[in-house]
């Protein structure tokens, strides 16, 4: 089956503002209904040629500027040899030296018109082609000039190749323009992506220690059943062997499998992560840092993996006030709703600060940091998906920022 062949798009047709979109057919249009009487006026005339030969070359010339706006180098193709013929005839005509010649002012604008739709649309090397052929065609037509061959009758390459060479100039510098935005772009999207691929890495790394505590302690009790409990039955004792073996193979291989998440950078995280009971630690540090902090704290037995994403919660968010409103009033709450029916138990996260008291950062009233990592939101989001909670984060009418997170206490 042939390829469909592409619909050719017109000139400024990618432009953002509509009205920039319109501009080509528009002057096309003035320079068609303007051109084709003055042509045939002037050709008949001052030049004198025959009324029927100067009403077929002035359409030939002219139409085609509405097709340059779709294919300019089509319509140059019929302008051009139009041009020439019109020169040809007008050799016959016996016009006065004065007038200008080979083209006369008429057609010279729109040829200068088409050169410059051909340098917005054509490659480098067509529009030194159609400079070339213009240069060829008139030094051509200088060996039968009427009058002589001066400076004037350059006008036909002269001012062709300006307006090849601008239109090539906005051509390119459109296109570096445009690369730039889509690499712009693609940089955005990929600095995003790796933002929360290496905030996925994180969770899992930590979730990694929280699961080989647990298996740890699996693999220890089923080792010790038989040593802590009298009068087990053989098959008994075969069964608590067969389960520390499995979980000492699942250890090692999920050790295996997240160890290439750990980077040298990463020994810190080695140690116990942490839970509810380190958020007061966290919020004191903070007060002690940027101002006021109000803590309501949570005694509830929560698991593991709901804990951390809750400190990890709380330490996004306090970051923020950090960074965006030193000395704003900031309040912290933990809770632990009833259980619901439908939805179990859930630990609630709150983190409200108010507007900050002084612009922040220094004596500039810039921000703390110019550029935010980004990993504060990104971060807040998966760890509340991964457990299967819900997250509501946004500004407040004072000019605070509310972080709300409600993490269920039962896996999803």
């Amino acid at each position: 089956m042939a390829p469909v062949e592409e619909r050719p798009r017109a000139l400024l047709a990618g432009a953002s503002r509509g009205w920039v979109r319109i501009l080509p057919w528009a002057l096309a249009f003035v320079l068609c209904v303007a051109l084709l009487p003055t042509t045939i006026v002037v050709l008949t005339a001052d030049y004198g040629l025959n009324a029927g030969v100067a009403a077929g070359l002035a359409l030939a010339q002219a139409a085609p500027l509405l097709l340059a706006v779709v294919r300019p180098l089509q319509a140059w193709c019929v302008v051009f040899a139009a041009d020439v013929a019109g020169a040809l005839a007008l050799l016959a005509a016996g016009f006065e030296e004065r007038l200008l010649w080979p083209l006369p002012p008429m057609e010279l604008v729109g040829y200068v018109a088409l050169s410059l739709a051909l340098g917005l649309r054509e490659r480098r090397r067509t529009l030194v082609l159609v400079w070339l052929a213009t240069a060829g065609a008139n030094v051509g037509l200088a060996f039968v000039a009427p009058h002589g061959f001066g400076a004037e009758e350059l006008l036909f390459t002269i001012l062709g190749g300006v307006a090849l060479l601008l239109g090539g100039v906005l051509r390119e510098r459109y296109e570096v323009q445009r690369r730039l935005a889509e690499q712009k772009t693609i940089s955005e999207a990929e600095r995003g992506r790796r933002t929360l691929l290496e905030e996925r890495a994180r969770i899992a790394r930590e979730l990694h220690d929280v699961v080989a505590h647990h298996m740890s302690v699996i693999t220890v009790q089923a080792d010790t059943a038989e040593y802590r409990l009298d009068g087990l039955p053989p098959y008994v004792r075969e069964e608590f062997t067969s389960i520390a073996a499995t979980a000492r193979e699942s250890l090692g291989e999920m050790r295996r499998l997240l160890g290439v998440l750990r980077d040298e950078e990463a020994h810190g995280e080695l140690v116990p992560q942490p839970g509810l009971r380190q958020v007061g630690q966290l919020v004191e540090a903070t007060a002690r840092t940027v101002g006021p902090v109000e803590f309501t704290p949570c005694d509830a037995e929560v698991p593991e993996a709901v804990g951390l994403s809750a400190y990890r919660i709380v330490q996004e968010a306090l970051a923020n006030v950090v960074r965006h409103a030193p000395g704003a009033r900031t309040q912290v709450s933990l809770s632990v709703t009833a259980p619901d029916p439908q939805d179990g138990a859930r630990l609630t996260v709150l983190v409200v600060n108010g507007p900050a008291p002084r612009p922040p950062g220094g004596p500039s009233g810039g921000p703390l940091e110019a550029h935010g990592t980004g990993h504060g939101l990104v971060g807040m989001h998966e760890r509340v998906r991964l457990v299967g909670g819900s997250l509501d984060t946004g500004p407040l009418p004072d000019g605070g920022f509310r972080v709300a997170a409600r993490l269920p206490l039962n896996s999803p």
